[in-house]
């Protein structure tokens, strides 16, 4: 065996160590998704607002009982995964008062939330928009976003006409994540003339554990 065939073959073993090195890190990495890190979070600081109300869609629903009217469940791996730093969510409910000039809308309730997507949050209906306090004049709309609350620009148009059998409103942002439509049951009867139209009420206190404002 010549001096060359024997310098070929000591450098075989060295050669296969680095192929299969690079062939481990290169599965490791490709598990690695999009901006997946290591340990199993994923970073959220370069994300457009709709990106982030993506994430935040299919973790939001609304279970519309006393306790829970709109409910926000951890993020496991398999579905998004949650993230390696908390964002805001927004959590706001509205008023809806069917007036002889259409139906009013107004802020009834919001609570700020930071979450990572890794730990279930629940937050109740304001007083008197639970399902067995609402009067046929009187609805609710709720909603879950990310960010800073919604500016006048962003809230829905056309509210004047929501009334029973309506499903859907449009917002003017792309920062909602879900959000659930409950309109006036009966509203014919609150436009009717001469009949004094309901005043919505201040705000009540809420009860939800974090606060109005929870960091």
């Amino acid at each position: 065996m010549s001096r060359t065939d024997r310098a070929r073959r000591s450098s075989m073993p060295l050669t296969v160590a680095v192929s299969v090195t690079a062939a481990l890190l290169t599965a490791g990495c490709a598990g690695l998704t999009g901006s997946a890190h290591a340990g199993g979070c994923r970073a959220d600081d370069t994300w457009s607002p709709a990106q982030r109300a993506r994430w935040l869609r299919p973790a939001v629903s609304f279970p519309g009982d006393a306790d829970a009217a709109v409910a926000i469940r951890p993020r496991s791996l398999a579905d998004g995964g949650p993230l390696c730093e908390p964002i805001a969510v927004q959590v706001q409910f509205w008023r809806l008062t069917a007036t002889a000039a259409g139906t009013d809308m107004t802020s009834a309730l919001r609570v700020r939330l930071a979450t990572l997507g890794s730990e279930d949050r629940t937050v109740g209906f304001p007083a008197g928009l639970a399902a067995g306090e609402r009067d046929g004049c009187t609805g609710v709309l709720m909603a879950a976003y990310t960010g800073a609350p919604l500016t006048w620009s962003e809230l829905p148009e056309d509210t004047g006409s929501l009334g029973s059998g309506t499903a859907r409103v449009r917002f003017r942002t792309d920062r909602i994540g879900a959000y659930r439509l409950l309109p006036p049951a009966h509203p014919r009867p609150c436009r009717t003339a001469g009949r004094p139209t309901p005043t919505p009420s201040a705000p009540p206190a809420t009860a939800n554990p974090w606060g109005l404002d929870h960091p």
